[in-house]
């Protein structure tokens, strides 16, 4: 009996419960993903014992030397995965990331560019209800209404009429490549700081799937969750000029003690995303994501901008006669998690958007391709277009946890992946 299951068997019961789940559903949230149990060995760790205010070497506490050991190693690891200049790995999340390089260079009132939440931007990228959208004067761009792609022209006109102090390239729900060249081109154009949030795609640069931002961005932020498969957790990187700004605006300015443990279970993901078996599995995700976009359409659905570049594809619903929050819960039934989520120049509110957002990092985490891929195509669209037969639902119900039982997450503990 584990001391968890002796002390609190309610809170062991729910752990073992959603264990059960992850593995025996199709995990196909685009921000989720299955970490190492090496991961989890460090995150679980008595460093979250350790409180360590400060930075290596000038701790507000004693006894840090083995805690400044594990963050003195999880910045190089950081440095050397992504080539940049400097590095905080104490973010407790991206959003908390996206604060603190806007604190460190911005004042309250003051003016940035970032993409529009309904066009497949983040919450902290200037959303009203955000603090980012209540602090700064926010203008939002968008994407194309023919193709969905970034509308480089729009952002560089609202540059032009607006002159931001920062423009901000990244994305929560967006399939394309994000071309960071135009992005530093307007940015020197009007005299703006660029900052990239990468959280989503941090993996995939890393195994060059997807071009880098850090040559161009004077800021890149990123969570060590999704694609990178670390604990969940924020990054920043940035230009040795910003160094200092941007680590006192994290401590004191807005966090006190990091959590060590985590900090452990990033260093950990790191050296685990500098392997080639990291890179082929980048490489396995925008496959799956290929295929699964191209069997989609064959099912007949419309992917917002056709298709995809990265790991995640857009579902516009809107012609489906079903809404993305109806979706996400018809498919909940059937044993294959999504997520709702708008599409660009949606008619329906976002609490009951038009689309769903799909993302393979975590089923290819477990060893599927696209045969699978394929399957998993023709279940959802079973699902989506049958939703009152519930014998059909269980039966695909059955037949996704038959595919989640040949591709087991976990063998033990001991040994990781299931290759």
């Amino acid at each position: 009996m584990s001391p968890l299951e002796q002390t609190d068997y309610e809170v062991f019961k729910i752990i073992a419960e959603e264990r059960e789940r992850q593995e025996s559903r199709l995990e196909l949230i685009a921000s989720e993903n299955f970490t190492s149990p090496a991961v989890m060995e460090a995150q679980g760790s008595v460093l979250t014992n350790k409180y360590a205010e400060g930075y290596p070497g000038r701790r507000y506490y004693g006894g840090c030397i083995h805690v400044d050991a594990v963050e003195e190693l999880a910045i190089r690891r950081a440095l050397d995965l992504f080539g940049a200049e400097h590095v905080n790995v104490q973010p407790h999340s991206g959003t908390q990331a996206n604060m603190a390089v806007y604190f460190s260079v911005m004042n309250p009132g003051d003016t940035f560019l970032g993409m529009d939440l309904a066009h497949g931007g983040h919450l902290s990228m200037g959303h009203p209800k955000n603090f980012s959208g209540r602090i700064y004067n926010v203008v939002p761009y968008s994407v194309r209404a023919e193709d969905h792609r970034i509308d480089y022209d729009q952002l560089r006109d609202l540059a032009r009429q607006f002159r931001p102090r920062m423009i901000i390239a990244g994305a929560s729900a967006y399939p394309r490549i994000i071309d960071y060249q135009i992005f530093a081109e307007i940015a020197r154009e009007v005299d703006a700081l660029l900052m990239a949030d990468i959280a989503h795609i941090a993996g995939l640069i890393v195994a060059g799937e997807h071009p880098s931002p850090i040559p161009h961005a004077d800021f890149v932020t990123t969570t060590t969750h999704k694609t990178l498969r670390g604990p969940r957790g924020g990054m920043v990187m940035c230009r040795k000029e910003f160094a200092s700004a941007l680590d006192s605006c994290i401590f004191p300015g807005m966090q006190g003690g990091p959590l060590m443990h985590v900090i452990a279970a990033k260093a950990v993901a790191l050296a685990e995303a500098a392997t080639e078996d990291f890179r082929d599995y980048q490489r396995r995700v925008v496959r799956n994501a290929k295929a699964l976009a191209e069997a989609l359409m064959e099912e007949g659905f419309n992917l917002i901008s056709g298709g995809t570049d990265n790991h995640l594809i857009l579902v516009d619903l809107s012609e489906k006669g079903i809404t993305g929050a109806e979706a996400q819960d018809q498919l909940e039934r059937a044993g294959i998690t999504v997520n709702k989520n708008s599409i660009p120049f949606d008619q329906l509110p976002p609490s009951k958007p038009s689309g769903i957002r799909i993302g393979t990092p975590a089923v290819t985490t477990r060893f599927m391709g696209p045969d699978e891929m394929r399957l998993i195509a023709s279940l959802i669209s079973r699902v989506l277009t049958n939703t009152a037969d519930e014998r059909m639902i269980a039966g695909i119900r059955n037949r996704a946890k038959e595919l989640c039982d040949r591709f087991p997450l976990y063998v033990n503990d001991e040994n990781g992946y299931n290759p």
